[in-house]
């Protein structure tokens, strides 16, 4: 039995078997100390049960103490430890087996069976010791999985906020380590099952190699996503990089458009100082049907072929004085575009649409329509009374068409215009607003100035209407047109015994560059010029012809006074040119159609109307173009 102990001993599985074996002398040393006094006599050897001879229980025996209270306390340990069964191994048995029988001591040699028992606790306490020091070893491993988990948590939780769909598989791994804390506290608690729990440990130890192998693979892949991340981010970078420059590009190329249109308008301004800022245009209407029948052709008119610009008047000489006799007197006009009667509409708004885009580009422009009553001054300008079709529209419905669609071009260029219309009529030298409400009395209408000293005027409560579309301009005409002053004479039964004034109020602004703009474009629908004795006018008709003559001459006293760049402008010897200051001086651009009538009868009334604007208007300033012009190369 002595050797049964120590052959276990030397066979104890697990890493204790590493653990260096105490030399044999100090174990008989330690032997002979735990020896106790000789041993008496024999006694009666104690059964499995606890009774003694006799079926009487036996008292307990006292254990065997060789130290004070430490080396009970470490016994008490070591006892505990000893108790938990160590996992069998191969070949212990065979060396238990072999251990029996020869070593068997009698009963009555108690002596030998406690140095034998003092040896078995020799051996359990070496057993002991191994234990512990396995026991520290799985400490220390289960430190070094705790320490290493807590990294993978550390690892977890930096991952976590980069990669959202690891966050569920990171909770479950964290609740399966809890449950492995729960396990490892349980099997320091419970000690004494641990070496049949030691497979169970080993298999769970696999288990968290393979979740670490998990968890290693997982951060790997998430390693390899974060790089992913960092690749992506790199990418977003260089679009961010990309949309700069793009932008940058954008801010260059918006400033080079803003360049070239700054550009285009001072070249086109340019172009139509060249050609004058006072131009003038004839206009020759068609016949009528009821005056076909009176008059065959257009024998007394004559259009030069190839040329665009010249009017030629002839009527039979019919002097009985003393000089020569010719067959025909032939009169000779030059201007900057004469209009046959078969030219239309479009055609004269084709020449007149560059006139047009400079108000759009800032500069105040005027339209007159000029001639004696009759001439299809109205219809150039207004266009048939009702509207009919597009291509018969006028001037004014297709200027502003023409400004509307300009804004919207210009507003891809960072341009936003508002329009406003206002419309009223000069009778008698007094102003009437022809936008009022039928039946509505308006306030006498005066001209102003803006401001004490400044040269700017305006109209106080004349009524103003913003306009988005040409179909409100078409309603304001007939608004308008409804309420015109016109009667009936010897030459025209619906003639205008007043000038009318459409004005066009433009207001531009840029706001990305803070630039703002401001011009008016007005087309002014005169009153027919009239000879009294031809006209047959008495009382009031008399007073509207004396009007109309008298503010007619005053235009004419004012372009010429701008043609020849006087000292003083006579703008307040009419209402008209009063109201029109702003319109006719300065960079103002200023553009007379002469409409004259193609019935011969009516030859004198044409005949002044092209002398008026020929001498008062386009002499000078025919001069003044091709002086500017030899000058400016």
């Amino acid at each position: 039995m002595a050797s049964r102990p120590e052959a276990d001993a030397a066979e104890l599985p697990g890493p204790s078997s590493r653990l260096p074996r105490l030399p044999a002398a100090q174990a008989r040393q330690k032997r002979a100390l735990s020896a106790g006094p000789p041993a008496g006599p024999p006694q009666q050897k104690r059964s499995r049960t606890g009774l003694g001879p006799g079926g009487a229980r036996a008292a307990p025996k006292a254990p065997l103490r060789t130290g004070g209270p430490a080396a009970a306390g470490k016994n008490d340990d070591r006892r505990k430890a000893a108790s938990v069964p160590a996992a069998p191994q191969a070949g212990s048995a065979t060396s238990t087996a072999g251990a029996k029988g020869p070593s068997k001591r009698p009963p009555w040699d108690l002596r030998g069976q406690i140095r034998d028992l003092q040896e078995a606790l020799e051996q359990g306490r070496e057993r002991l010791q191994l234990l512990e020091r396995e026991k520290q070893e799985q400490s220390q491993h289960l430190e070094q999985l705790q320490r290493e988990l807590g990294q993978r948590k550390s690892q977890e939780s930096s991952l976590c906020s980069r990669v959202s769909s690891l966050e569920e598989e990171l909770s479950q791994v964290r609740e399966k380590l809890e449950q492995s804390q729960k396990k490892a506290k349980s099997l320091e608690a419970e000690e004494e099952r641990l070496k049949a729990q030691e497979e169970q440990r080993r298999q769970e130890r696999d288990e968290a190699r393979d979740r670490a192998q998990a968890l290693l693979q997982q951060l790997e892949n998430a390693q390899a996503q974060l790089q992913e991340l960092q690749a992506q981010l790199q990418e977003l970078q260089a679009l961010r990089e990309l949309e700069e420059s793009q932008r940058i590009l954008l801010a260059q190329r918006e400033q080079h458009i803003h360049l070239l249109e700054m550009e285009r308008r001072r070249l086109h301004n340019d172009i139509l100082e060249l050609r004058g800022n006072i131009r003038v245009f004839c206009r020759v209407r068609p016949l009528l049907p009821e005056e076909r029948e009176r008059q065959r052709g257009l024998p007394h008119l004559h259009f030069p072929p190839q040329d665009t610009r010249s009017l030629v008047l002839t009527r039979p000489d019919d002097s009985q004085l003393g000089r020569e006799r010719r067959a025909e007197l032939r009169y000779d006009f030059t201007f900057d575009r004469v209009f046959p009667p078969a030219a239309s509409q479009e055609e004269i708004f084709q020449e007149i649409q560059l006139l047009v885009q400079s108000a759009l580009d800032g500069y105040p422009v005027c339209i007159f329509a000029y001639g004696q009553t009759g001439s299809g001054k109205t219809f150039t300008m207004e266009g048939p009374a009702p509207a009919g079709a597009p291509a018969s529209r006028g001037m004014i419905p297709r200027a502003v068409r023409h400004l509307f669609r300009g804004a919207r071009d210009l507003a891809a260029k960072g341009w936003q215009y508002g329009f406003s219309a206002s419309f009223l009529e000069i009778y008698n030298e007094n102003l009437r607003d022809l936008l009022l409400a039928p039946g509505q009395r308006g306030s006498e209408l005066e001209i102003r100035r803006l401001a004490p000293g400044s040269d700017e005027l305006h109209v106080p409560n004349l009524t103003w209407v913003p306009v988005e579309s040409e179909e409100q301009v078409l309603q304001l005409l007939q608004r308008a047109g409804s309420q015109r002053s016109v009667a009936r004479t010897a030459l025209n039964e619906r003639s205008s015994r007043s000038h009318s004034v459409f004005q066009l109020r433009i207001q531009g602004l840029h706001a990305a560059r803070d630039l703002r703009c401001s011009s008016s474009l007005t087309l002014v629908d005169l009153a027919g010029s009239e000879r009294l004795e031809k006209s047959g006018s008495v009382g009031t008709r008399l007073r509207e012809t004396q009007s109309i003559n008298s503010s007619l001459s005053a235009l004419g006293l004012v372009i010429s006074a701008l043609c020849n760049k006087e000292q003083h402008i006579p703008y307040r010897n009419s209402k008209l040119t009063f109201l029109l200051q702003n319109c006719l001086g300065g960079h103002a651009k200023v553009l007379m159609i002469v409409t004259i009538s193609p019935v011969e009868e009516n030859f004198g009334e044409s005949l002044n109307s092209l002398r008026f604007a020929s001498k008062g208007v386009f002499g000078v300033n025919f001069g003044c173009f091709w002086g500017c012009f030899w000058g400016y190369f």
